[in-house]
């Protein structure tokens, strides 16, 4: 597999409920290297251009405020085949569709508070 660089973020409930370390773990037990890994806050136009595809959707406003809410953690995750390693330690983006043992499977709650 190629090395690959990949952007990924721990949303608020996962910082509020204290999984940071673990999702961490999760990562770095799957080969993965963290590059870079900052905490600190989503603006409301940083929040608005990741988000861009969904305005106008009925969720949108929801979703901006949830990912504004509290701090995050950045991070760019690389290795071999990252992105399509990222994507399998996640899990789908509906928790409750998302199986056990993965992030969003063990950690997430609704989907508008999906973790990462």
């Amino acid at each position: 597999m190629a090395q690959q660089k990949t952007y990924t973020m721990i949303k608020p409930d996962g910082v509020r409920n204290g999984h940071i370390g673990e999702i961490v773990n999760r990562f770095e037990r799957a080969g993965l290297k963290i590059e870079r890994m900052e905490l600190g806050m989503v603006t409301d136009e940083q929040a608005k251009a990741n988000y861009a595809e969904h305005e106008g959707k009925p969720f949108y406003d929801g979703l901006i405020s949830y990912i504004t809410s509290g701090p995050v953690v950045k991070m760019v995750v690389s290795g071999d085949g990252a992105v399509a390693k990222c994507r399998s330690l996640m899990g789908a983006t509906n928790p409750a569709e998302a199986a056990p043992g993965t992030i969003r499977g063990d950690f997430g709650l609704i989907m508008d508070e999906n973790v990462i």
